[in-house]
């Protein structure tokens, strides 16, 4: 565990934090028009720069250790040209836009050390896992093992910039490892803080197929090796494993899992809690104060996500993870971060992924903005 010597931020850097979440940003340019074609380079066509938003998206093209298919290291790029295409008014939280939003620019050095990562990674998935006493085996994982370790402190650093100067970080990947240095960063400022992940798989495996950051072993990873997230609430979970199962159902209520068949049984049974109103307000209930959003895209059915690494039958659609959305956004909580992660193209370009998840991404920015009182 995470010592705890280390996890306060300063006072003054929690009032200024505080201090501009009332707002909306100063900095928006006046002459621009939401309502005309998008011509500006940034997310969804907005001009606002890094240096000036208030939630600041962090690209992570980065995919090492994707155990199916891979191509989520283009997430970031597809969902970045995606983005203008998304009309920017809102029905449930107005103009989104006006929060203040940018994405930093991609990184090539994260782009090339995704794709030397994944060449030595390819022999050991290939093979199912690194084989004991394979000394090619034993090099690959110790060089996709450091390229990881690498990633977690390129997203940390970039973290800890946007919340030093009091604005609210996102990731999006990537695979699903991306965002570890990312909640690391925020459990220290936000002890006993929640995330919500919204995922077809429960990603507890331990160090899967040998790779210590593997996206399969996020939250293993998370809840046992950062001592400031207090809960994790998966929703949408239908593919996993029995060690799985056991760690979630040994966590002592850490970990509280709404699994897909279990939500739609529920439903089927009819009666006053089967709405999904009722499901979406006992999710939510089940988290702190503060809460950290976590959303793999192959949570959705997979005709939203057909190109995404590791796609599974069932899942959410897109009306009820934006009402999920809003029902924590005006439950009081405060959505201190998020991901959006697993979005890939489709291997001859196509763009139905990349379109789902900004429309996606958009709807977390309004989610976090209203909880954040920003709009």
């Amino acid at each position: 565990m995470l010592s705890r010597t280390n996890s306060a931020a300063s006072p003054a850097r929690l009032r200024a934090a505080r201090a501009a979440e009332t707002r909306v940003d100063r900095n928006i340019d006046p002459s621009f028009d939401p309502d005309a074609a998008a011509t500006g380079d940034g997310l969804f066509g907005l001009t606002t720069t890094p240096a000036d938003a208030r939630i600041v998206v962090i690209p992570v093209p980065f995919d090492a250790t994707t155990s199916y298919r891979p191509g989520t290291a283009r997430g970031p790029e597809a969902v970045l040209e995606a983005s203008k295409q998304v009309d920017l008014e809102d029905l449930q939280y107005g103009a989104i836009w006006k929060a203040g939003i940018a994405m930093l620019p991609i990184s090539r050095e994260i782009a090339a050390l995704s794709r030397r990562a994944r060449r030595a990674a390819e022999p050991v998935i290939a093979a199912g896992g690194a084989e004991s006493g394979n000394r090619a085996h034993a090099k690959a994982l110790a060089a996709v093992n450091a390229a990881s370790a690498r990633v977690n402190a390129f997203v940390a650093a970039e973290a800890r910039k946007i919340l030093d100067r009091g604005a609210i970080p996102a990731i999006l990947g990537g695979d699903h490892a991306s965002p570890f240095g990312l909640v690391e960063e925020l459990a220290k400022r936000h002890r006993g803080m929640g995330v919500l992940q919204i995922d077809a798989h429960m990603d507890l495996r331990e160090a899967f197929e040998g790779f210590a950051f593997s996206h399969a072993s996020i939250y293993h990873n998370v809840m046992t090796r950062i001592d400031g997230v207090a809960k994790l609430v998966q929703v949408g979970i239908r593919d996993f494993g029995a060690r799985e199962r056991a760690f979630a159902e040994g966590s002592r209520g850490r970990v509280k899992v709404f699994y897909d068949q279990a939500i739609r049984d529920r439903q089927f049974a009819g009666g006053a809690k089967a709405s999904w109103s009722a499901i979406a307000k006992d999710i939510v209930a089940a988290l702190p104060k503060d809460v950290y959003i976590s959303f793999d895209i192959d949570g959705l059915s997979p005709d939203l996500c057909p190109n995404t690494g590791t796609p599974v039958p069932g899942g959410l659609s897109f009306p009820e993870v934006a009402h999920l959305l809003e029902t924590l956004a005006k439950s009081g909580r405060r959505i201190v971060g998020f991901d959006l992660v697993e979005v890939a193209p489709g291997p001859n370009g196509e763009d139905w992924n990349a379109n789902v998840g900004a429309r996606v991404l958009y709807k977390m920015l309004g989610a976090t903005a209203r909880s954040r009182r920003i709009l």
